[in-house]
């Protein structure tokens, strides 16, 4: 930490920190709450970010706050001050602000037994070696409990009060104002009950105070930690602890990306132990699944709780809870194989995660349609937000849609007291009318609501569509022709009608499937031509999830093939990682994909049609089954490697899920 007296200091100290880090000014006179420092200095996903009296910059917003400091260094206290700020800022280097570090005036000041490291007990700003009487100064050991306010003093044992103005200091509420006026979005954490102000005078600070000492920001930290929306289950049988499982996580150094992965191995532990088929081990397997539930929530809080966003963390929180669920899923139909019943349930558990996935798909386009609509309310909606006034409804509605914390006790207590074959069906059934509800409620919505779509929600739209080369050789043709035609839906529904039809047409795979997949490509084509703007446009990406992926369950089960359901399980997960890759990057303001994957691995409509082709080639021996098998290989190679250079890479996004949603 630096102390800055004047404009020309401060701008010094910004050109001594290097460009690649993040920069923090904040007011001596600042007096708060340590968290709300933390919000407004650390949080790594947001280029800008202020309280009252304190803002950090990331690297790409340096340049503006540079300006910014010459032009409110230029007047100070004029009309673009805040009124009775005039107090010096003090400049921090980015490494200091990183996640964990919390905020660089308390760098050292975690030192006692207990402390997290790197967070301090008072949150002192702009000048060091003095504290509020009765705190500790830097330094030295601070116990747990983050609640003081900001004093900074001009020497050691300066009593309390408005620290002195010195004579061309730069308000950082002016900066401020004018990072604004540049057109930068600077980030307002919501504080709530938490304090963050510079106050003019002695009578306004020791109101601040009194106002500090009665909140206790570490109770509000941990309550943060946990989503604001989230199932049943995980509110009220795993939050209430797992919150203090973050808390001890951060006070020993781990980070979520450690806890994600323990929560992975926990859960390939827990399939393991499935795949056994003993009685013993699928006890071990439901505990084991709860477990790595536990460290599911864990991470997540940890994040919120210590303001660790990564891009490395959003790819392996984004991914690896359908990594764990779907080996899971596998090893359970192992385990029913080699248990004492020798059962083959493979069909059921790629049914369950075709299933769950194409949920998915409808979750992410629905919400991809309306996310930036104008005009975008409907009955259906205010009738939801009436409900939502009413308490019980509010749980019963989250848990009919089954969320991944009902989903995984439900699969956890089942798998302990049942058979694989019980676990599948009764997930199979729950899945199903969790769909019908949500998709019914959401076609409603759609029908009667009012919304403009922009064309960031088509792209995305298109981009979900996962269209490959065939499907775009048919959509130039069909852009040709004169408007009018079918919807997008309609001829995304018809090509996926006539495929299955022609699936179910014989008995035993032959060319009739090849000729619905070529149809099929056609269609989907067709769809997707012009910008899917249309009240239920988002309903064309679930619909190629479900034609894609069911064609692939069918002719695997109807091929008889030794070995060929594992493999197509394999295929679909394969597939399926592609396609929650792309949601994820969308969310992330990225885009999707790059163009070149999508026609590397075919496009839907081009998968189809290979894997139609493999069963119409081998219909007899191990010829589909070994097909299939490189096929998956194949696509997962490709996906994967281009997935993890992607978000390794700098240009990822943090994406981090605050909004609770059911998954």
């Amino acid at each position: 930490m630096r102390v800055a007296a004047d404009a020309a200091a401060l701008r010094d100290g910004l050109a001594a920190v290097p460009a690649a880090e993040r920069v923090a000014l904040v007011d001596p006179g600042f007096v708060g709450h340590v968290h709300a420092l933390r919000l407004a200095l650390t949080d790594p996903r947001f280029p800008a970010a202020a309280v009252e009296g304190a803002v950090s910059a990331q690297p790409e917003a340096r340049a503006a706050l540079a300006r910014a400091v010459t032009e409110a260094g230029g007047a100070p206290g004029g009309a673009d001050a805040e009124p009775g700020v005039d107090a010096g800022a003090g400049t921090g280097r980015g490494a200091d602000l990183a996640p964990g570090a919390d905020t660089d005036a308390g760098r050292g000041a975690g030192s006692g037994p207990g402390a997290e490291p790197g967070v301090p007990e008072s949150a002192e700003s702009g000048v060091s070696g003095a504290a509020e009487p009765g705190r500790p100064a830097p330094g030295a050991a601070a116990h747990d409990r983050s609640r003081a306010a900001a004093t900074p003093a001009t020497g050691a044992g300066a009593a309390p009060g408005r620290p002195p103005a010195s004579a061309g200091a730069v308000p950082v509420g002016a900066v401020i104002a004018r990072l604004e006026a540049e057109g930068v979005a600077v980030h307002r954490p919501e504080l709530g009950v938490l304090v963050a102000t510079v106050p003019a005078d002695d009578d306004t600070r020791t109101k601040a105070l009194a106002e500090v000492s009665a909140v206790d920001d570490e109770a509000v930290r941990l309550r943060s930690a946990v989503k604001s929306r989230d199932g049943f289950f995980t509110t009220f049988c795993i939050s209430p602890y797992s919150r203090y499982i973050a808390r001890w996580c951060a006070r020993r150094g781990l980070t979520p990306n450690q806890v994600t992965t323990a929560s992975l191995l926990t859960a390939l532990i827990a399939a393991g132990c499935a795949a056994t088929g003993t009685r013993p081990g699928f006890v071990a397997a439901g505990v084991l699944l709860i477990a790595s539930f536990v460290l599911d929530c864990t991470d997540g809080q940890l994040a919120r709780y210590s303001l660790q966003y990564s891009t490395l963390g959003a790819w392996l929180d984004a991914t690896f809870d359908r990594a764990k669920e779907y080996a899971y899923y596998a090893g359970l139909a192992i385990g029913a194989a080699h248990g004492g019943g020798h059962d083959d349930v493979w069909a059921l558990a790629l049914g369950a995660m075709v299933l769950q996935t194409c949920r998915h798909v409808v979750d992410f386009s629905f919400n991809e349609a309306n996310h930036d609509a104008t005009a975008n309310t409907s009955p259906t909606a205010a009738l939801s937000d009436r409900l939502d006034s009413v308490g019980w409804t509010v749980w019963a509605r989250r848990m009919i849609v089954l969320p991944i914390g009902e989903r995984w006790a439900l699969i956890a207590v089942l798998t302990a007291l049942t058979t694989p074959r019980i676990v599948f069906t009764v997930l199979l059934i729950g899945c199903a009318l969790a769909a019908c509800y949500t998709t019914a409620g959401r076609v409603l919505r759609s029908l009667t609501r009012k919304a403009r779509r922009t064309d960031r929600a088509a792209q995305a739209l298109a981009d979900l569509a996962d269209s490959g080369p065939l499907a775009e050789l048919s959509a130039r043709a069909a852009a040709r022709r004169p408007g009018g035609g079918a919807t997008a839906p309609v001829l995304a529904f018809a090509g996926t009608g006539v495929l299955l039809v022609l699936l179910w047409w014989h008995a035993a795979p032959g060319w009739w499937p090849v000729l619905g997949a070529g149809l099929y490509a056609v269609l989907a084509g067709a769809a997707v031509a012009r910008p899917l703007k249309g009240p239920l446009d988002w309903l064309v990406p679930p619909a190629f999830r479900a034609a894609e992926y069911v064609t692939i369950l069918v002719l695997a089960a109807r091929s008889g093939a030794p070995g060929a359901l594992p493999a197509a399980f394999g295929l679909v997960a394969a597939v399926a990682y592609h396609h929650y890759d792309t949601v994820y990057r969308i969310r992330g303001g990225t885009g999707a994909p790059p163009h070149w994957l999508v026609r590397a691995v075919g496009g839907h409509e081009g998968r189809v049609l290979a894997v139609t082709t493999a069963a119409a080639l081998w219909q007899h021996g191990q010829g589909f089954a070994i097909a299939l098998t490189v096929l998956a290989v194949a696509i997962a190679l490709v996906v994967l490697g281009e997935s993890i250079r992607f978000w390794v890479s700098s240009g990822a996004p943090a994406v981090h899920d605050e909004t609770g949603e059911p998954a």
